[in-house]
């Protein structure tokens, strides 16, 4: 089943980035000579997305003069406002209206990725509740692991996995398909050791209670624009 509706996570300040986000949110810093939130968007757009949510918080008046209503790039840009930063998973609630009864594509707003994989994720099986797309040779203490079975599906998923704790060659790649099912389970989530309400358990619990979530490997680039180090590695 084919989709069109895209969510992006814009509303972190992305304090590792240091004074590159003073007056801007992580996703508008440049990448190649564009803001990584338009890499993102016109990617999702040539893909087949044509209506988007992007979820602003820390300076969200920067995303907003950028993109507008998105007619300049010829799809339509609403957004929402998340106001306390307590986690992905309280954010996905915030796409509850605009996703309706449709499924939709949820990426990180600092993720860069090969445009072809987009294509893929816009297309969610018909007997496949979620799409969690991964990426080999990262270091899962800095994110999520994800542990699979031979056919691809989701077995489990932990965040920042601990020293000498269960590993994996599978990390989270920070982009997914969602059914409007994931919402019964973000609405149950409770706050994480951090104190956050975290989208991975969410997506944990939807794979447990016995819906099949599919995992897909990236092909090509991958980046976590996640500071400045990276930042200089990608612009050289």
């Amino acid at each position: 089943m084919k989709t069109d509706k895209a969510v992006v996570l814009a509303a972190g300040r992305g304090t590792r980035m240091r004074e590159l986000t003073s007056d801007l949110p992580k996703p508008m810093i440049e990448v190649r000579g564009k803001p990584v939130l338009q890499h993102i968007v016109e990617g999702l757009r040539d893909a087949g997305a044509r209506e988007f949510l992007i979820i602003v918080g820390y300076r969200a008046d920067a995303v907003q003069n950028f993109f507008g209503d998105g007619s300049r790039y010829n799809i339509n840009i609403q957004y929402a406002t998340q106001v306390v930063q307590d986690g992905t998973g309280r954010v996905v609630d915030l796409a509850r209206n605009f996703a309706s009864d449709s499924p939709f594509v949820l990426s990180y707003g600092d993720i860069l990725v090969d445009p072809a994989n987009y294509k893929l994720l816009l297309n969610l099986p018909q007997d496949v509740e979620a799409i969690i797309s991964v990426t080999r040779g990262e270091d899962v203490s800095k994110g999520g692991a994800v542990f699979l079975n031979k056919e691809m599906e989701l077995v489990d998923l932990r965040e920042k996995s601990k020293p000498g704790g269960p590993t994996s060659p599978w990390y989270n790649a920070g982009i997914y398909t969602f059914r409007p099912s994931i919402f019964e389970f973000t609405a149950k989530l409770k706050p994480s050791p951090r104190g956050e309400y975290e989208l991975t358990d969410a997506i944990r619990d939807l794979a447990q209670s016995g819906k099949k979530v599919k995992a897909l490997e990236l092909a090509s680039e991958w980046a976590d624009v996640r500071d400045p180090e990276i930042l200089a590695r990608l612009n050289q």
